[in-house]
């Protein structure tokens, strides 16, 4: 049976670094108090100057968050202290605490020093609880020593173990749940800083004064998060965010907008920090460009005693900097001021400057956050600071809503040989959901913001009026394609109403794609690729004079399906991850399916489902394999083929699966979207559109599948797409007799689908 856990301190009226302090205080007089009863009791007795228990790691630099391990070193000079440790350490597991332990002479812990960085690093960070003074003080020299004897080897391990660590931690700010501790930009990075300076005295002599209080919003995040979770861990989950957020009496998306902020500074400060270091310990010789610029230890920087009317203003700067694939150098950015930022409207070449910045790609990032942490960007760009470190929470999104617009225009620079207009493209990419800054429906005030925004950089009105177009139609192309049928002519004829251009659908082609890459892996793969493909081509062809004609959309059904069809007899095939059935055309066939694949455990990525006049159709679904790798189709034919002949209790199976499995299932943003049923009765010839968003629910495809076939209506094709927490099932309908939905049939389907949504 698990121990209950203690907590050493309650105290909840203290947060932050208050907390922490008074935490390794009470601590202390708790150990310090079980070491003297231990030393009494030790048979024989022990001489207490020739032991101490020592507080190690961040226990002993006095920060002992709620759940934290407490990290001691029981230190002997050789004598047995098997029995005093047994009586020191039992009473904190008694407690349900965790404890990292360590029993070792100073001699030992000289070779634990040299031999193991997690070791070392601990030792750095000491403090006497109980015991000896002068063997404390023995120890102390001797890390203290060892650390400077070999300060160069150590800063070496300490960059490349910090490397590591945030490649598998990822960055604190754009992380939905970020580690607040060991994630890039989180409280492990000021903590090797501080080693680093003991290593090498001086190396954090230019930090910031406000790194301080960038450390306190983690701390103060993370002591709240260890009170809610209840136990020891440093990853700030999304069911937890609220909880934690109305300790430190703000809102969610406050707590992670702080959150990133200090990330970012924190992250920020300890790359340049560590850059610098890197250009000392290897130099190199500088290298002059033209215009007065030089690379100067790797990084572009003005030339001293530069004598010139000409000044090189910061997107000079930093668009030298990005084609050379390289950084501003700290001095030159540290000396910039308010004259180097061009002036509204920019010059041409000023202009020119920018979007040569961010044609370079990734690269330009870097930079340009080196811009942001100067107060530069928002110079540039005065509506940067509505969108700096804005969370957007749910996992449909890996970044801040700033970092998600540098990453679009770093993944536009790749796609710029498509487009007519390169420069509109980069920009569009950076603008497109600049309104998110804002209050209000993001697409319309991005498009209320763009055009002074583009009248500051100093295009001319056409060019403004393109990328408030871009802003506007960013979401167009990708809807359609993912949610239409791209066989209907009317999807096609409705796209080419609104783009009207050939060259502007290929601006929007790319910048949907810049767009869904930016977003996450779960916007951008092969299958939405050749969807957008299809459409653009097609729409291409309109808006060349030719009229669209009914098409079979991705090829499919392809010939051999067509062929299977024509014979009429059920048939199913399993390829990897993807089921096809063909059986008499009845309502409740695709939902027959979808539901034995809920039972079965699966998510379904994506289903297709076509019939035609011949009595017979056709399903076909995409599913995520599950952790084992292992999807077993036998099992699964075998319950398919008993529902499509009524013989399982397919409703009831369903309901128990997504009852057990509910409470397992991890929440996927912070706002659940709701229920929207969206009707179209025009763009196609032959059926109703339905279009139904919700929640992705354990069943729910079956659930809205089976509220159609109750009210007889036949699936002609289907689109099913889950983006993140949102479900977004798209089907192409009939009635019985072949015709679209009328005003009441459409009322009950509207009815089914509300309320099945309400109870799930």
């Amino acid at each position: 049976m698990a121990r209950r856990r203690e907590p050493i301190l309650d105290a909840p009226e203290l947060g932050g670094r208050a907390f922490c302090s008074a935490h390794a205080d009470a601590a202390d007089r708790w150990l310090g108090s079980i070491f003297d009863d231990a030393v009494r009791a030790a048979e024989g007795g022990v001489d207490p100057d020739r032991v101490a228990l020592v507080a190690v790691g961040g226990f002993g630099r006095g920060s002992l968050c709620p759940w934290s391990d407490l990290d001691l070193l029981l230190l002997h000079d050789g004598v047995e202290v098997e029995a005093l440790a047994e009586a020191l350490w039992y009473p904190i597991w008694d407690r349900g605490l965790k404890l990292g332990h360590t029993v070792a002479t100073v001699e030992e812990c000289g070779h634990l020093v040299e031999q193991e960085l997690d070791r070392a690093t601990a030792l750095l960070d000491t403090r006497r609880i109980r015991g000896g003074v002068e063997l404390v003080a023995e120890l102390d020299r001797l890390v203290g020593d060892t650390w400077a004897r070999r300060a160069p080897a150590f800063l070496e391990r300490l960059a490349t173990s910090s490397t590591r660590r945030r490649a598998k931690f990822g960055h604190v700010a754009f992380h939905l749940e970020p580690d607040l501790k060991e994630g890039a930009g989180g409280l492990r990075d000021v903590h090797t800083l501080r080693w680093a300076e003991r290593a090498a005295p001086g190396f954090t002599s230019s930090l910031p004064d406000d790194l301080d209080d960038a450390v306190g919003v983690l701390l103060d995040a993370r002591v709240a998060l260890h009170r809610a979770a209840g136990r020891p861990t440093d990853v700030l989950t999304l069911e937890l965010q609220d909880e934690v957020a109305e300790a430190l009496r703000v809102d969610a998306d406050r707590l992670m907008a702080d959150v990133a902020a200090a990330a970012r500074r924190i992250s920020w400060v300890a790359d340049r920090t560590w850059r610098s270091w890197h250009q000392r310990a290897h130099p190199s010789e500088s290298q002059p460009l033209d215009r007065g610029l030089e690379i100067r230890a790797g990084d572009v920087a003005v030339r001293d005693g530069l004598e010139t009317d000409w000044r090189p203003t910061i997107l000079d700067l930093a668009a030298t900097a990005a084609r050379f694939e390289t950084r501003i150098h700290p001095d030159t950015l540290d000396a910039l001021g308010p004259g180097d930022v061009p002036e509204p409207p920019w010059p041409t070449d000023q202009r020119e400057r920018f979007v040569e910045l961010l044609s370079q790609g990734h690269h330009a990032i870097p930079i340009i956050e080196d811009l942001d942490q100067s107060g530069i960007m928002e110079q540039l760009l005065p509506e940067w600071s509505n969108v700096r470190s804005k969370p957007q929470r749910n996992s449909l999104h890996r970044f801040t809503v700033d970092r998600h617009l540098l990453e679009a225009a770093a993944i536009a620079a790749e796609l710029t040989d498509d487009v007519a207009r390169p420069d509109l493209l980069v920009i569009g990419a950076l603008l497109h959901d600049i309104g998110k800054g804002f209050p209000g429906d993001h697409t319309e005030v991005g498009m209320a913001r763009i055009p002074a925004i583009a009248a500051r950089m100093g295009f001319d009105e056409v060019d403004a009026s393109v990328l408030v177009d871009l802003c506007r139609d960013h979401l167009l192309l990708p809807d359609v394609a993912t949610r239409r049928d791209l066989s209907e002519p009317g999807t096609i004829l409705s796209v080419a109403a609104i783009v009207a251009d050939a060259d502007y659908l290929d601006l929007l082609a790319a910048l949907t794609e810049a767009d869904s890459r930016a977003t996450g892996p779960a916007t951008w793969g092969s299958w939405k690729a050749a969807l957008l493909g299809e459409l653009r081509s097609r729409t291409h062809d309109v808006l060349a004079g030719r009229e669209p004609t009914v098409e079979d959309s991705e090829g499919f059904p392809s010939a051999d399906l067509q062929e299977r069809m024509r014979s009429a007899d059920r048939w199913i095939e399993t390829v990897r991850e993807t089921i096809t059935v063909i059986d008499r055309d009845r309502p409740g066939t695709f939902s027959a399916v979808a539901g034995v694949l809920t039972v079965a455990g699966l998510d379904v990525l994506d289903a297709r489902a076509f019939s035609d006049d011949s009595g017979v159709a056709l399903s076909q679904f995409t599913v995520l394999p599950p952790a084992s790798g292992e999807i077993d189709w036998p099992q699964i034919e075998l319950l398919l083929r008993r529902a499509l002949d009524g013989r399982l209790a397919l409703s009831a199976r369903v309901a128990r699966r997504a009852r057990t499995y509910h409470a397992y299932r991890r929440r996927l943003a912070a706002v659940p979207p709701e229920f929207e049923l969206r009707v179209d009765n025009e763009t196609s010839a032959r059926s109703t559109i339905l279009e139904f968003h919700a929640e992705d629910t354990i069943g729910l495809l079956f659930q809205l599948t089976r509220a159609l076939a109750e009210l007889r209506l036949d699936i002609r094709s289907a689109r099913v797409q889950t983006l993140g927490p949102l479900a977004v099932d798209t089907f192409y309908v009939r009635t019985e007799a072949g015709g679209k939905l009328d005003d009441e049939l459409l009322a009950e389907v509207e009815l089914a689908a509300s309320e099945m949504t309400e109870t799930a």
